[in-house]
């Protein structure tokens, strides 16, 4: 068996393409793709399913406006600005899982996928930008892709037979 270690991350590939802000509507305005440079990017959703189901939730007991009586509430306990920040920024690591073209100014090296530069690219609107528009498809391809499945799958038809047997 012969496994490609190089290729084990996920995601998909972009032809990354800059963008500007029109300043008469407030429009993207998005150029053609720039030849030799991609992204790869993939959801963010499992990474931040993760994140909630180990993050530490409270109880807060709140007077019910008609009954007059205690009530629980239990909500997620928020998240420090810095913990907010350190979350945000390991998903972006954990979502872009390769770079091609990207060179530095003045060495003119490529850039490795780590996540300093992860981080540096997504601090340019341009690249923030792109980044959002990936995961958007990234996000609704993954939804058609579960609704074909729903629809092809046994458990999403309806076998329940609407009359009892009358024998």
């Amino acid at each position: 068996m012969f496994i490609d270690i190089s290729g084990s991350k996920e995601g998909t590939w972009f032809q990354f393409r800059m963008s500007e802000i029109d300043p008469n509507n407030g429009d993207i305005i998005w150029s053609e793709p720039i030849e030799g440079h991609e992204v790869k990017i993939r959801s963010m959703k499992p990474f931040f399913e993760e994140r909630i189901a180990k993050r530490e939730k409270e109880t807060i007991w709140k007077v019910h406006p008609k009954s007059r009586a205690y009530e629980p509430h239990t909500q997620f306990k928020e998240l420090s600005v810095e913990e907010a920040r350190a979350e945000r920024d390991d998903a972006f690591d954990y979502a872009i899982t390769g770079l091609k073209g990207f060179k530095n100014k003045t060495t003119r090296e490529l850039y490795p996928c780590i996540r300093e530069v992860k981080l540096g690219l997504m601090a340019f609107d341009f690249f923030d930008r792109f980044f959002a528009d990936c995961q958007q498809k990234v996000d609704s391809q993954q939804v058609e892709m579960e609704e074909k499945e729903t629809k092809n799958s046994v458990t999403g038809l309806n076998f329940v037979n609407s009359k009892p047997n009358q024998e």
